[in-house]
């Protein structure tokens, strides 16, 4: 081989060289695998005291994973929350729209026809028993109470609040979770851009305040599928699905703690794919439910079993 082949060579090899480097790096910043390793770095410091003052998700491990929700398979659930007077969950389901209540083993109890809805993404829990569901097509956060024998809620029968962001499309509103100490609802974009905003609440005949955003310059997330809020620290859990992570952020939004979803990470013997609901329940345990219908438990190993 010539030298000038052998040139040749060589500098195929550092062109290829530079481009995987560069494909690495885009990589790595598109899925903000450089900012997650520098929190969990900080993570690494945080002593017992700031960690019982938080959720702390490390602390958590997977004890129910992967139940199939029976008879949602083709409606794909979305959303989630907990109702501490029944002590049961709600998720809702976009394909076909639907209120379904659970109990906390993921048991099918009861299913709602939503007439009129386009798309429900999130549903949650407010003061008074009242029920919030966020319709993403719509972009309308549609508040009402259940009752026990509640078979249908009708969309037009009940008040809305105009979310806004009319060019948002499937890119709107997912994650929704009530602040009980501030009266306001936490809300999260999915992304395009992604973002967090408060929402003042008040009692059924009052009128809702003016959506304001909050702090997401340090989520390192590639969208927010859903919220929930623990009165117990004021802090939040934000649920990314493209990111496989779910995070704990505190009341100015910035990040606490986080976990990973993806195999073999905290317990989890398959990775969480698609997740679309989170919440918590009185004991802290945290409920996590993803397309098209699985159901997944995840417990603090300290804390007493709850079964």
């Amino acid at each position: 081989m010539s030298i000038w082949a052998a040139r040749l060579v060589r500098l195929r090899w550092l062109i290829l060289l530079l481009f995987l480097l560069v494909v690495a790096v885009l990589v790595i910043n598109y899925r903000h695998w450089d900012e997650r390793f520098a929190f969990w770095i900080e993570e690494q410091q945080v002593d017992s005291a700031e960690q019982q003052a938080s959720i702390w998700l490390p602390g958590y491990k997977a004890v129910l994973q992967g139940k199939p929700l029976q008879g949602l398979e083709d409606d794909e659930v979305s959303g989630l929350t907990y109702n501490a007077e029944t002590n049961t969950l709600f998720t809702v389901t976009g394909k076909h729209p639907q209120l379904i209540e659970l109990t906390l083993d993921g048991q099918v109890m009861r299913r709602i026809d939503l007439n009129g809805f386009a798309n429900p993404e999130g549903v949650e829990m407010l003061s008074d028993g009242r029920l919030a569901i966020i319709d993403e097509r719509k972009r309308t956060l549609t508040t009402f109470k259940l009752g026990a024998l509640t078979r249908n809620l009708e969309f037009a029968d009940y008040p809305s609040f105009d979310l806004g962001f009319a060019d948002a499309g499937n890119k709107g509103f997912e994650g929704i979770a009530w602040d009980s100490r501030n009266e306001r609802v936490l809300l999260g974009k999915e992304r395009g851009p992604l973002g967090l905003f408060s929402l003042p609440f008040p009692g059924e005949d009052g009128a809702a305040g003016t959506l304001q955003p909050l702090s997401s310059q340090g989520l390192f997330l590639r969208d927010i599928s859903s919220l929930t809020y623990d009165a117990r620290t004021g802090h939040a859990l934000v649920l990314s699905d493209e990111s496989r992570l779910l995070l704990e952020v505190n009341e100015q939004g910035e990040p606490v703690s986080f976990i990973s979803l993806s195999r073999g990470m905290n317990g989890l013997r398959g990775g969480i794919e698609q997740a679309e609901g989170v919440t918590m329940d009185a004991a802290g345990n945290i409920y996590i439910v993803s397309e098209p219908n699985l159901f997944y438990v995840l417990r603090k190993e300290s804390a007493p079993s709850s079964d």
